[in-house]
């Protein structure tokens, strides 16, 4: 990565080919997305977009689903090592939430903050050691890019026009390079990529 010091600041997503984060169904409308989950590509590039993150930065949204899901992947024993891996690093790591609803934190090593996301990832570079990684919260991403805040991007690009949905990167952002360090392909079409913002 281009950025020699302090904490990085990573992201990771999921988007179709047309750019949606989600179907024209609403936010659980992840079909074009959820079959390339599980191919070896999508799990290699997760437990690498953990290793070196000690905080883990969430929306709402996410952070209950995720409560909904990850800690019974921790406790299976059956499950695939990357996803457990995975899932342990959520269960165990620090994890900040952003939310304005929010009056208690839904899981056990988590603080709720009702601030900007600019804000919290100032204070969290300011303390702490470790990177810092969003994962999948598409609000939280987008306001850490109009903030430039960012270090390094995962993304997977699932093989699949969703047709409609919520995209990532819509106009207004401001213009930035980014280097490939970089890119996976699988059987299924799917493409797993890293990009380092250059400064």
């Amino acid at each position: 990565m281009t950025n020699t010091g302090g904490r990085r600041v990573r992201a990771n997503m999921s988007l179709t080919l047309d750019g949606r984060y989600s179907g024209p169904g609403g936010p659980g409308d992840l079909g074009a997305i959820v079959a390339y989950a599980a191919t070896d590509v999508a799990r290699d590039h997760m437990a690498r977009m953990w290793e070196g993150a000690t905080t883990a930065l969430l929306g709402r949204l996410n952070a209950e689903g995720f409560l909904g899901f990850w800690p019974s992947v921790a406790a299976d024993e059956n499950a695939d090592p990357r996803d457990r891996g995975y899932a342990k690093w959520l269960t165990d790591v620090e994890k900040v939430v952003l939310s304005r609803t929010l009056t208690e934190a839904p899981w056990e090593r988590t603080r709720v903050v009702d601030a900007p996301a600019a804000d919290v990832v100032a204070e969290l570079k300011a303390s702490g050691e470790g990177d810092i990684l969003v994962n999948n919260s598409a609000s939280v991403i987008r306001a850490l890019l109009e903030a430039d805040l960012l270090d390094r991007l995962y993304l997977m690009i699932c093989p699949e026009i969703a047709g409609g949905g919520k995209r990532l990167l819509d106009d207004g952002l401001p213009a930035s390079k980014w280097e490939l360090s970089r890119l996976d392909t699988g059987d299924l079409g799917e493409i797993a990529m890293i990009y380092d913002r250059k400064r």
